[in-house]
């Protein structure tokens, strides 16, 4: 398993070996699913709550007598009879979308992916990028001759953090950098292209231990 390795002109410098057992997997998409609908599941925040009766302000005394008046008789005027009563059966904070997935099945379903990319031609390195100065305009220039300046069109992976790399692409809607310690599933399928850094590509094995 062969592919190419770039100078930060796109020019072809030489080739590479990727390791079978992260890019020659077979591909899963009802494993990939199941992976990605939990990583959804796990960062969703609640946010709707409603109030029930015990949470609304007032209505602690009894409107009116129990009986006597000809009315229909009422404990409080916070019930969800009334206007600006509590909410029955709302939405509450406690819910827990939350949903437990092994590290095992993670690592296979993000494999599964790149093994994808590869197969569809999708995954390029580049020997490394250099730059005289931490500008978006710059980097836009370089990675440009890598992915096409769509939304969403490559993702850059670094062996680790480059604070100038990282500044220099923050504002580009066409590309977004990590490191492969931080690779998840979500971002890799957000993106069509994956430019691995040559040396990222050697970390790969020791970070997931394959």
């Amino acid at each position: 398993m062969t592919v190419k390795i770039y100078n930060q002109e796109s020019e072809v410098i030489g080739e590479m070996e990727l390791p079978k057992e992260i890019f020659g997997r077979k591909w899963s998409p009802v494993l990939v699913h199941q992976v990605l609908v939990a990583q959804m599941a796990n960062r969703r925040k609640v946010l709707a709550h409603a109030k029930g009766r015990a949470e609304v302000r007032g209505g602690g005394r009894k409107p009116w007598r129990q009986k006597g008046t000809g009315r229909a008789r009422h404990g409080s005027i916070r019930s969800p009879l009334w206007k600006g009563g509590g909410v029955t059966f709302g939405p509450t904070k406690e819910r827990n979308f939350a949903k437990k997935i092994n590290k095992k099945t993670k690592r296979l379903a993000l494999f599964s992916v790149l093994s994808k990319k590869f197969e569809d031609q999708e995954i390029k390195v580049v020997d490394e990028i250099k730059l005289n100065e931490a500008k978006t305009r710059i980097m836009a220039k370089i990675l440009g001759k890598f992915f096409p300046q769509k939304k969403n069109a490559g993702l850059v992976i670094l062996p680790k953090s480059h604070n100038e790399l990282i500044r220099a692409t923050r504002n580009l809607p066409f590309a977004q950098i990590t490191t492969v310690s931080s690779l998840n599933l979500e971002d890799v399928l957000k993106y069509k292209y994956l430019l691995f850094f040559k040396n990222a590509i050697s970390l790969i094995k020791e970070i997931y231990k394959v």
